[in-house]
């Protein structure tokens, strides 16, 4: 089967970076990110935070804007179909502590935070306007999980047209296989799939810049 995507030029081409970068970390919130919740105990997802706080400093670092979400909704009657039963215990439910964004990912008074309710954290949010306003061209897309939400969002991303990349530590699953998986199947279609060293030196060689101004002053 790899050789028939290969032989079809699948991953034939590398969409590489633009000119302006952001982070956009989804779903990093204690209800995923914390073992005292059922969601909250893949070994493979808290491995994928502690990079992602690696990705950020240096990002920050550059003035880098970063957008993080989580996931939750008020009750069982505005949620979608979904078939994790765990979902409707409350602990996605707005104003539960789980829903806290965890700490090591998040930088009060830099990042703009968001709720969504949906898996890709682009469905009816105020990121792409976000990312208009700050004239972002390539979008760093972190989060968990990668079968789930990151793949929604990834998706997402390269249908509004950014160049999308995913660095692999940086994403991750209740199991690594799906994981894998996914990774392989979106670095296929939509975006480059990259170690995190090879991001953080792109990201190392930039200039630091602060977040552009949508419109200039006329005197």
């Amino acid at each position: 089967m790899s050789n028939r995507y290969d032989g079809a030029g699948y991953g034939g081409q590398t969409i590489g970076f633009g000119e302006r970068l952001a982070i956009v970390n989804v779903d990093f919130q204690l209800g995923f990110t914390d073992p005292k919740y059922a969601t909250g105990q893949s070994p493979h997802v808290h491995a994928a935070v502690e990079n992602t706080a690696i990705l950020l400093k240096h990002a920050r670092a550059k003035g880098l804007p970063v957008a993080s979400c989580n996931v939750g909704w008020c009750s069982a009657q505005d949620m979608g179909h979904w078939k994790v039963s765990s979902l409707y215990d409350g602990t996605f439910f707005i104003g539960h502590p789980s829903m806290e964004l965890d700490p090591r990912i998040y930088e009060p008074g830099y990042d703009i935070t968001f709720t969504k309710s949906a898996p890709s954290i682009f469905f009816q949010t105020p990121l792409v306007l976000f990312l208009t306003k700050q004239r972002v061209d390539t979008v760093i897309i972190t989060g968990c999980t990668t079968s789930g939400c990151v793949r929604a969002s990834i998706n997402d991303s390269f249908s509004y047209g950014f160049r999308t990349i995913v660095p692999e530590e940086c994403v991750g699953d209740m199991e690594e296989g799906p994981h894998n998986d996914n990774l392989r199947d979106v670095g296929r279609r939509y975006a480059d799939v990259m170690k995190l060293r090879d991001v953080l030196q792109h990201i190392d060689g930039l200039e630091v810049v602060s977040a552009p101004q949508p419109f200039a002053a006329s005197l």
